[in-house]
């Protein structure tokens, strides 16, 4: 038998602990509190506005000769949520960055929380680049399916609320994973993980780049290839600048 020098807490110790940490339990519910209201208020506005919405994403893509239809009564109401929530979720995700930052703060120094400031235009213009890029991929496909009932003769014909649902999903999930590279850098300037860690898992991102792919809601291999590729190629170039980095 291994003897153990493990001694429970009393109760004293633990009202200790809940009087320190008390203070950043209710910094942090605070923080919480308001970046939720501000998805909720967003999510209520895209809801209101979500015609417009559809009107504008549908100018986007490339549906002549393609008919848009309604499978149901009420999936207006599904289109609208899908609106909110996408609306939401693109308002609130950089206020959520904007209060991690600030509540960690004052547990950084001076010099580490500019470094990381400097990485937050980068971080808005890499969600920007792949929202963009998971809409044009969505063209495409949209093009190659249009095209291909032409050349075949077949009649073609689209669920709207499929359609733009895949659309926003998408996009907002590239937007995200693009935000990949600025994690990973943040994490090899911090010198919490090294260029060289990096470098040996180079296979199972690629992996796990493709499989990310596999799981988004659009059906082709071809696709899913397009989509894992800049994942990859941010990947490469995120062991690039850690390079550049370390040698400065």
């Amino acid at each position: 038998m291994v003897a153990t020098n493990i001694q429970p807490i009393n109760s004293s110790e633990l009202a200790k602990i809940k009087e320190k940490l008390s203070p950043f339990l209710k910094e942090i519910r605070k923080r919480i509190i308001f970046t939720v209201a501000v998805f909720v208020v967003a999510t209520i506005i895209g809801f209101i506005f979500y015609e417009k919405i559809i009107k504008f994403l549908l100018s986007l893509l490339p549906l002549e000769g393609i008919n848009i239809v309604f499978t149901s009564p009420f999936q207006f109401i599904n289109l609208a949520i899908s609106c909110g929530i996408a609306t939401g979720l693109v308002v609130a995700l950089p206020l959520l960055i904007i209060q991690v930052l600030s509540f960690l703060k004052p547990a950084l120094k001076r010099k580490e929380f500019k470094r990381i400031i400097k990485f937050l235009p980068f971080s808005v213009i890499l969600f920007l680049i792949g929202f963009v890029f998971g809409a044009l991929i969505m063209k495409w496909q949209i093009e190659v399916f249009q095209a291909k009932s032409v050349q075949l003769g077949i009649g073609s014909m689209l669920d709207i609320s499929k359609l733009l649902s895949t659309f926003l999903l998408i996009s907002t999930l590239m937007g995200i994973s693009f935000q990949f590279p600025i994690l990973l850098l943040c994490l090899v300037r911090f010198d919490l993980i090294s260029r060289q860690e990096l470098s040996r898992k180079r296979l199972w991102i690629y992996l796990g780049s493709f499989f990310f792919a596999i799981l988004l809601p659009i059906d082709s291999v071809l696709a899913d290839i397009l989509l894992s590729l800049p994942l990859i190629v941010l990947f490469e170039l995120t062991l690039f600048l850690s390079r550049v980095y370390k040698r400065r």
